[in-house]
């Protein structure tokens, strides 16, 4: 059995949806935006400085506080710490990697709506991010040009009325949830009153890098949905489940949300079945279903992390060994073009 202690991780106490989130729009604007200020403050040698700053400046740093406390200082093979820390390699012109790796663009039939799939659309609800990872696949996406105004979302609304079959919303970005409860409450409202909508569907990293996010403005939008609420964390590692984003989570579920992960395969973040399990285990901990693990999209300036998908097979492979089929998230690759996800085993 392949187990780890994380000491600031353990189970918390029953009453914990009782704690008060702190203000998280305060801590989303004091997030760390510089790379020499997280070198610093991480007190990583000089010499990833230069790497840093070249990495910067083709994809600004982004790195909230309540994120950079589950850093380990003086580490800079820390598997959180490589997930936001540029480095040169960035700037490397790898064949393949390429600004749009899903050809997003060719499924828009309005800006900042994303028609891929048969019976659901993606809507970008927002440009901003409260973390800035270095392996995005949308990192060169023009969200300047595709997040919808007032009329844009009218007309999406209208576009969805049109087409009844489609019967789930995702909000993605960016993070939707960098938005305003005001603008999100709206939009939520308008779109589960489609009679053909049954699901609304939040894809974001906010409740792990800021799980404060989670408070009662937020809780008071969401909870009296009529339609299926399912959120979709995005973690990667175990040390990424604090106290806090177990709380966060176990608010989300009071309010009757569904709670799934998806993770992307990252070499030296969590290309070991040992990281794979414990990841798995603790997002059951936080009562928080494993959906994808996603090898990496071939977006350009995340060539580094890449993991072949003989590698990644062969993981997973080793992974059965050691969970629960309920545990085992679904190795996948989103190719452009294909009506679903594709399953690599």
């Amino acid at each position: 059995m392949i187990t780890r202690s994380y000491p600031q991780v353990q189970a918390i106490a029953s009453d914990i949806s009782t704690t008060a989130p702190r203000d998280w729009k305060a801590q989303l604007a004091g997030a760390i935006r510089d790379p020499r200020e997280l070198c610093q403050q991480l007190g990583l040698d000089d010499a990833w400085l230069e790497g840093a700053e070249a990495g910067h400046a083709l994809f600004k740093v982004r790195v909230p506080h309540a994120y950079l406390s589950r850093i380990e200082r003086g580490n800079p093979a820390d598997p959180l710490l490589r997930q936001v820390l540029p480095i040169s390699s960035e700037t490397d012109s790898v064949a393949g990697f390429v600004s749009d790796p899903l050809e997003e663009a060719e499924h828009q039939p309005l800006p900042g709506l994303i028609h891929k799939y048969a019976n659901r659309v993606l809507l970008i609800t927002s440009g901003a991010c409260a973390i800035n990872c270095r392996y995005c696949f949308r990192r060169h996406y023009p969200y300047a040009d595709n997040t919808p105004s007032r009329q844009a979302l009218d007309n999406i609304l209208h576009y969805l009325r049109e087409r009844p079959h489609i019967n789930e919303v995702i909000l993605s970005g960016g993070d939707p949830l960098a938005s305003s409860d005001k603008r999100l409450g709206q939009m939520a409202e308008q779109l589960s009153a489609l009679e053909s909508i049954k699901r609304l569907r939040i894809h974001t990293r906010l409740p792990v890098v800021i799980p404060d996010r989670i408070d009662s403005q937020l809780l008071g939008w969401l909870a009296p949905l009529p339609i299926h609420k399912v959120v979709v964390l995005h973690i990667n590692h175990a040390q990424e489940i604090d106290d806090n984003v177990i709380a966060a989570c176990q608010r989300l579920r009071e309010a009757g949300v569904t709670l799934l992960n998806q993770s992307v395969l990252l070499r030296g973040v969590n290309d070991s079945v040992a990281a794979l399990a414990q990841l798995s285990e603790r997002l059951m901990d936080a009562r928080v279903l494993p959906y994808y693990l996603h090898v990496l999209d071939p977006v350009a300036g995340a060539a580094h992390f890449d993991i072949s998908d003989r590698e990644a097979i062969k993981l997973v492979e080793e992974l059965r060994q050691h969970l629960a089929g309920f545990l085992m998230p679904r190795l996948v690759r989103e190719i452009p073009g294909e009506v679903s996800k594709t399953p690599l085993y």
